[in-house]
């Protein structure tokens, strides 16, 4: 649906448009309408380093996710997006609640904070944040995988609104995205790690005993943190399998502790 609503928003805006499959065929001919998996990414960056560009934006098929890449080719993921958006919305908002859900970047709500604004921890899901947001008059909420919820749209996800109000951050800042985003994305986050498992329940008990020194909450599964990293490891609604999120102040310590939790969970 970008390929019809794009053309349409940016007709008056000071922006040069480089349209990539922008023609409505919905049998996804170049790659699934799927931003949040890096290879189906993989056109968009290509693109934004072959033509010079700003910045490029992915969206899924019915245009409700959005994910950018900077102008060195490089995907920024929904957690920085959601800082972006934030930031943006704070200028006009004082003071406001930003909701952000629980496996976003712990950037986020620092930032949020560091902005004036009251960070509001989200189970992860749609029909959840829409609720929290109504209930507690929160203004934006994003989630890491690309959606990002407006009051002003009626509490709905919007990847096109999101892409606009990253462009009035970049465009005030006047320097190249990837130095605005630098000091926002200081840490590691190893994606979503989907494992089918026989037990979920036994697995999430493994972990939460093996993690037992740490502050373990259960918002949304388990989540297990460090003064230095975190994880999560949360069920599917609908499958028996676990998803397991981890970050880390460094490469090393996320990858140490997705390997680590990935054995157990796998084991």
């Amino acid at each position: 649906m970008a390929g019809k609503t794009v053309p349409y928003v940016f007709k008056s805006l000071p922006c040069e448009v480089l349209p990539l499959f922008f023609e409505l065929d919905g049998t996804f001919p170049n790659h699934p309408a799927s931003p949040i998996e890096p290879e189906n990414m993989a056109d968009l960056q290509a693109a934004v380093k072959r033509h010079g560009c700003d910045l490029g934006a992915a969206f899924d098929g019915d245009a409700d996710r959005m994910f950018i890449v900077d102008e060195k080719g490089q995907i920024v993921d929904g957690s920085t997006v959601t800082a972006l958006v934030a930031l943006n919305v704070l200028k006009h908002h004082p003071g406001a609640k930003i909701l952000y859900n629980l496996i976003c970047s712990r950037s986020v709500p620092e930032l949020v904070a560091r902005a004036g604004g009251v960070p509001i921890r989200s189970q992860v899901g749609h029909s959840i944040i829409k609720k929290t947001m109504r209930e507690q008059d929160i203004v934006f909420g994003g989630e890491h995988s690309g959606h990002f919820y407006f009051k002003d749209n009626w509490y709905a996800d919007s990847g096109m609104i999101a892409l606009m109000q990253c462009l009035e951050v970049f465009s005030e800042a006047g320097i190249p995205p990837s130095e605005v985003i630098a000091p926002i994305d200081t840490r590691f986050r190893s994606g979503e790690i989907n494992t089918h498992v026989d037990d979920v329940a036994a697995k999430l008990a493994l972990i939460e005993q093996h993690y037992r020194d740490a502050q373990i909450d259960h918002l949304d599964g388990v989540t297990v943190s460090y003064p230095d990293w975190w994880m999560n490891v949360r069920p599917s609604n609908t499958e028996p399998l676990l998803r397991l999120n981890v970050e880390g102040d460094t490469r090393e310590l996320m990858e140490h502790h997705r390997d680590e939790a990935l054995a157990l969970i796998r084991g």
